[in-house]
């Protein structure tokens, strides 16, 4: 994801909209992950209401302010990052009984 954020803006506009629909997709796996592991504050607050905010702006973002989007990849990251940094094991099933 870092090569993306640095090479950001020599992408084309659809490419800068592919970008961020994946990192929004990235978030609501994680907040779905989350959400699984009983950690609601985190899925709910963070990953998933971000990924909707990515989604909703990702044509924004990819048109406009090209600092302001490296700037919500960041954070993207940032929060990919800390979710994978308390969670560095993936769980196996997500079933829920």
């Amino acid at each position: 994801m870092e090569d993306k954020i640095k090479i950001i803006k020599d992408l084309s506009i659809e490419e800068r909209e592919e970008v961020f629909a994946d990192v929004a997709r990235v978030l609501e796996g994680t907040a779905h992950e989350a959400h699984s592991e009983g950690n609601r504050h985190f899925a709910a607050l963070f990953s998933a209401n971000m990924a909707h905010a990515i989604r909703i702006n990702a044509d924004e973002l990819a048109r406009d302010d090209m600092e302001n989007a490296e700037r919500v990849l960041l954070q993207a990251k940032t929060i990919i990052s800390q979710f994978n940094a308390v969670h560095p094991y993936r769980m196996v099933s997500k079933a829920m009984h």
